[in-house]
């Protein structure tokens, strides 16, 4: 089975990630893909150099982030075009794991952990969905914890994401990691056991 993994910030991905893998599954992870794709050699990588300019990179050939960050901060059309340099490369890399993950055992689960899945509009390239979930209140309590940010920042970046009340809505199984970890283990053991997983 292909599960698509998602959730909003600060709502626990890793954390069930970690235990479906525990179990025996296999990651396939965006964020690990798009680190990947703009490595020096890249073809994303040149493509952004193509579109931005030199300055986007470093001394040593590798991606300034912090300079691609400025240029395309506040500037929508900028996004635009990074996003189209981007996500076909991370969509490909991503693939072409889960195809080798297939080959190896067709049977075995294969996690795909995308923090955008419904925004990217990737949800029906997966067999199901599996949304982590917690309350609005927790995840922004989570995140400035985390982040050390205050409640108006937490709250912001929270808000450039689906509402986690509707990605829940969508999901074909939800784990409610705003319990206690055990909480969260004995539903992801009883997702494994229900799906009839090995």
């Amino acid at each position: 089975m292909k599960l698509g993994l998602t959730g909003g910030i600060a709502c626990g991905k890793s954390t069930v990630s970690a235990m479906l893998v525990a179990r025996g599954a296999k990651l396939v992870d965006a964020d690990q893909a798009a680190r990947e794709v703009v490595l020096p050699g890249e073809p994303a990588l040149a493509a952004i150099v193509s579109a931005f300019g030199q300055a986007v990179l470093n001394e040593d050939g590798t991606m300034n982030r912090a300079e691609v960050g400025k240029l395309v901060f506040d500037n929508r059309e900028r996004l635009t075009v990074l996003e189209s340099i981007l996500h076909p490369a991370i969509r490909s890399r991503m693939w072409a794991q889960i195809h080798a993950y297939e080959a190896e055992d067709p049977k075995q689960l294969i996690i795909a952990d995308i923090p955008l899945l419904y925004e990217t509009g990737q949800a029906e390239l997966y067999d199901a969905v599996m949304v982590v979930y917690v309350p609005r209140n927790i995840q922004a309590q989570r995140l400035m914890a985390r982040n050390a940010l205050a409640l108006e920042q937490a709250e912001q970046r929270i808000a450039l994401q689906m509402d986690i009340e509707e990605k829940r809505s969508l999901a074909d199984f939800v784990i409610d990691n705003s319990g206690t970890l055990e909480d969260t283990k004995q539903q992801v053991d009883r997702f494994w056991e229900e799906q009839g997983l090995p």
